[in-house]
């Protein structure tokens, strides 16, 4: 008699990554291991979404496809066990026991929590010659002698009646946005803003102009991170990008946990967790919960003190205890 159990449990596996980039990026230390562990040398990863942070990786820039590249089904999934990948329902993630990388591990690799390395992400000469001249002709032109990027957005932003509303509430308030980008421009900092949005800022009075850039990619904005002095942001894309490239980083975080969305144990990142006393954890792509977010709403509003020791941290003068 044929064990079909068997012949299940041996065939090539196709892991599906959906969400925003973040995610996808914190994907690929468990892939690697899942490559140089499992002798699945037959499987494939398909992003649900765009694919192009993993080019020029080693491994798994030849074994990732786009859902919508044609015959996919037929040519690569038919024939392989579909993982459906979603760290935010793994028990170690929503108890705040393990970060998103060692989610996707434990999905993955099924080795329970261990510590990773950051993900591979390779720039090419091209990219890496953009972003440091993007960095020094900013440099040049607001004279200033030390850059930073600025992404005071997470992905729920919206832009509603020429306000800024963040209904998961990882974003930072308008009014600290535009007082902390006064204080770095004293502090010798050139400013470069991170943002989907475009921001009005001509009536604030700023001592140097802020750096916009437009029809940015991600990759691109890597090469840019990479160049730069420091980068400053939320709980969004751009902290990901600086950990994947080795930029000293402060994040500011407020509804969620910096165990499972940071770097808390990394020499060059700070954390300025804003909501460590009274946040509730909100449990997204498991159940939805408004009256956890209404909440957590409020928790990245700063005072001057915090703005303050924002800056401090950026300098120098205040780190994490390791």
């Amino acid at each position: 008699m044929t064990n079909t159990h068997s012949i299940t449990m041996t065939r090539s596996k196709a892991f599906f990554l959906n969400g925003g980039i973040g995610r996808i990026i914190c994907a690929i230390p468990a892939l690697e291991k899942y490559a140089a562990e499992s002798g699945d040398k037959d499987f494939i990863v398909v992003i649900e979404g765009v694919s192009d942070i993993f080019k020029g990786h080693p491994i798994l820039d030849a074994k990732t496809y786009e859902m919508f590249h044609k015959n996919l089904f037929q040519t690569k999934i038919a024939e392989r066990e579909v993982i459906s990948l979603e760290p935010y329902r793994v028990w170690e993630y929503f108890n705040q026991k393990c970060n998103l990388s060692q989610a996707f591990d434990i999905l993955i690799n099924d080795k329970g929590i261990r510590d990773l390395p950051a993900p591979t992400f390779v720039l090419s000469k091209e990219e890496l010659i953009m972003g440091k001249k993007v960095v020094t002709d900013i440099k040049d032109k607001i004279k200033k002698d030390k850059t930073i990027i600025f992404q005071p957005f997470g992905r729920g932003i919206e832009h509603l009646d020429k306000s800024f509303v963040d209904k998961t509430g990882r974003s930072l308030e308008f009014k600290n946005i535009k007082s902390l980008i006064k204080r770095l421009q004293a502090e010798n900092f050139a400013v470069i803003l991170m943002s989907e949005f475009g921001i009005d800022l001509k009536d604030q009075n700023y001592s140097d102009e802020v750096a916009m850039l437009e029809n940015v990619s991600l990759r691109q904005w890597a090469a840019i991170i990479k160049n730069a002095d420091h980068f400053l942001g939320c709980d969004s894309v751009g902290q990901h990008l600086a950990y994947a490239v080795g930029t000293p980083s402060t994040v500011v975080l407020g509804p969620t946990y910096s165990i499972n969305t940071s770097y808390p144990n990394c020499e060059f990142f700070n954390i300025l967790d804003m909501g460590e006393l009274d946040r509730e954890y909100d449990p997204i792509r498991i159940t939805m919960d408004e009256r956890i977010s209404r909440k957590n709403e409020l928790l990245m509003s700063m005072n001057d003190e915090i703005e303050e020791f924002t800056i401090g941290t950026i300098l120098g003068k205040n780190k994490n205890e390791k």
